[in-house]
C-alpha cells in the first residue's frame, strides 16, 4: 500500500491533458499549505518523504519500504518547466540500475506544439520515447510512443455538448477511456461533475462519477460495474463526504445495495500560521497517519525572490 498515492501522481505527470506542459506537482497536491520545505508521512504500514523547493514545486520523494529497500525520485526544473525526472530503486541498500531510470523532457522551439519525453535506464538502456502533440487550443491530441516493441499511437478527442465536455482517449484507434465533465448549480455554489468510463478492447468495463465543490473539496464518488447482460452500468458503492464549518473532512459514508458504513476523521493541526494537519485518526478502524512538516523561514523565501 505504501507509495500507491505517489505512484498515481507520478503517472499523471507523464500524461499531460491540458497545455504544453507536464503536470507539475506542488504542495497543494499533497494537501499542504504554506511554505513547506518537507513532509514526512508516517503510517502503520510505512513512510514517505516529500521535499519541495521555495516556489512550492516537488523536488524529491523517498518511499521507504523497509530498512534496506527504498525508491527515491528527483525532479529538476528550468524556467518553471520540468526537464528531468530520476527514479532510483534501492534493494539491500544497493542501487538497482536495471529498474532505475531517468526521464528527459525537451521542447522544440521550431515546433512549439510538440513535447518530447525520453526514458533511459541507469544501465544506459533506451526504454521508450514519447512525443506529445497539441492542437491550436493548447490541448493534448496525440501521443506517439516508440520502444523495442514498435510504435503505438494514442489520440485524444474533445466533444462539447451544451454545458458538457466529453474527452475520449483512444489507443491505436480503440477507445480506452472517456471523461465527461459538467457543472451543476446548487444552493451552496457550483458542483463539478466528472464521469469517467473505462473500456477494455473498446467494450465498457467500469465507471466512476465524482462530484467536487467549487473550492476543490470532494463531495461524492460513485463506482459502477458494467452489466453485460443488461447492457448498462450498475452502481456498486457510493461515498459521501461531509465537512465541518471550516472545510475539514469529518465523515465519509459508504453506501452499497446491502449496507452502510461510516468512517469518521479526527485531525490534529500544527501551529503554523497556515495550518496543516500533523495527525489523522480514522475510526472505527483506528488507523492513523502522522506528518512531520518543516517550513522555509521567511528570510529564505525573501532571498529566493530577490532579483539577480
Amino acid at each position: 500500500m505504501i507509495g500507491r498515492y505517489l505512484i498515481v501522481l507520478l503517472l499523471l505527470m507523464n500524461f499531460p491533458t491540458n497545455g504544453q506542459e507536464i503536470q507539475l506537482l506542488t504542495v497543494k497536491d499533497f494537501d499542504l499549505v504554506g511554505p513547506v520545505k518537507s513532509c514526512l508521512v508516517i503510517t502503520d504500514y510505512g513512510r514517505e518523504l516529500f521535499e519541495f523547493d521555495k516556489q512550492g514545486y516537488l523536488i524529491k520523494t523517498v518511499t521507504q519500504y523497509n530498512e534496506t529497500d527504498q525508491d527515491i525520485t528527483y525532479f529538476k526544473y528550468e524556467n518553471d518547466h520540468l526537464v528531468e525526472k530520476r527514479m532510483e530503486s534501492y534493494k539491500d541498500n544497493m542501487l538497482d540500475a536495471s529498474t532505475s531510470m531517468v526521464n528527459f523532457y525537451a521542447r522544440d522551439s521550431l515546433q512549439p506544439q510538440k513535447l518530447y519525453e525520453k526514458i533511459v535506464s541507469y544501465d544506459k538502456e533506451f526504454l521508450e520515447q514519447q512525443e506529445y502533440e497539441f492542437d491550436e487550443e493548447n490541448r493534448l491530441v496525440k501521443i506517439t510512443t516508440s520502444n523495442a516493441e514498435g510504435v503505438d499511437e494514442s489520440t485524444v478527442q474533445y466533444e462539447p455538448y451544451k454545458n458538457e465536455l466529453t474527452t475520449s482517449y483512444l489507443h491505436n484507434g480503440i477507445l480506452e477511456k472517456s471523461i465527461r465533465t459538467s457543472e451543476k448549480k446548487t444552493v451552496q455554489g457550483y458542483l463539478k461533475i466528472e464521469l469517467t468510463k473505462d473500456f477494455i478492447d473498446g467494450e465498457p468495463n467500469k465507471a466512476c462519477e465524482k462530484t467536487v465543490h467549487d473550492d476543490g473539496r470532494l463531495a461524492s464518488e460513485e463506482y459502477f460495474a458494467y452489466n453485460v447482460s443488461e447492457k448498462e452500468f450498475q452502481s456498486e458503492r457510493k461515498l459521501i463526504y461531509e465537512y465541518d464549518a471550516e472545510g475539514i473532512l469529518e465523515k465519509v459514508t459508504t453506501k452499497t445495495a446491502n449496507a452502510v458504513a461510516v468512517k469518521e476523521f479526527i485531525f490534529q493541526f500544527d501551529s503554523n500560521p497556515e495550518k496543516n494537519w500533523i495527525k489523522k485518526i480514522v475510526t472505527p478502524d483506528n488507523t492513523y497517519s502522522t506528518r512531520r512538516i518543516a517550513y522555509y523561514k521567511p528570510e529564505e523565501i525573501e532571498e529566493s525572490q530577490e532579483p539577480n
